[in-house]
């Protein structure tokens, strides 16, 4: 039996109870009081200790909740962690990339200018032999014509032309 029911039959066993004219003093049946008492002595530790089993089922339950909730918290923010580190881990990757690239152009731009003033010094270089060779060519030529020249004053029987052309 319940406590709820205990209680309910001491209040029928009230209700049913003689009233004491001018007072408020009722009479009740004292064996069915007495056994209500016992049944209720009895019924209420029981009812007692299953409301304690309920209170400390009820804090394992928050417990292991908490524990769970802990824990998920923990993967949560080691997953986060995680996730963080591989952006900094990308970014300074893409950083160290963007130097890498940055570099490789200046020293390409680099390499590009030096090549080009070789070739610009080796044209003049090119360039000023050839205009050392044409003024070899062209004094060889006229060196060659002048000997003709003195060579057909000296005998006027040979014909010559007047002039080489080049």
């Amino acid at each position: 039996m319940d406590i709820l029911q205990l209680i309910d039959r001491l209040e029928e066993l009230f209700n049913d109870a003689k009233a004491v004219p001018f007072t408020h003093n009722v009479v009740v049946d004292e064996d069915k009081m007495l056994e209500l008492i016992d049944q209720m002595r009895i019924t209420i530790p029981e009812e007692v200790k299953k409301a304690q089993q309920i209170v400390a089922q009820r804090e394992r339950v928050m417990a292991q909740a908490q524990e769970e909730s802990n824990r998920t918290l923990q993967i949560a923010r080691d997953k986060a962690d995680q996730l963080v580190q591989k952006d900094i881990v990308t970014q300074e990757a893409q950083r160290r990339a963007d130097q890498i690239v940055s570099q490789a152009r200046a020293e390409a731009e680099a390499i590009r200018a030096d090549a080009d003033n070789y070739v610009l010094d080796m044209l003049m270089q090119l360039q000023d032999q050839i205009a050392k060779l044409s003024n070899q060519v062209n004094n060889g030529i006229r060196m060659v014509q002048e000997d003709q020249l003195r060579k057909s004053a000296a005998s006027p029987s040979v014909s010559m032309p007047d002039k080489v052309e080049k």
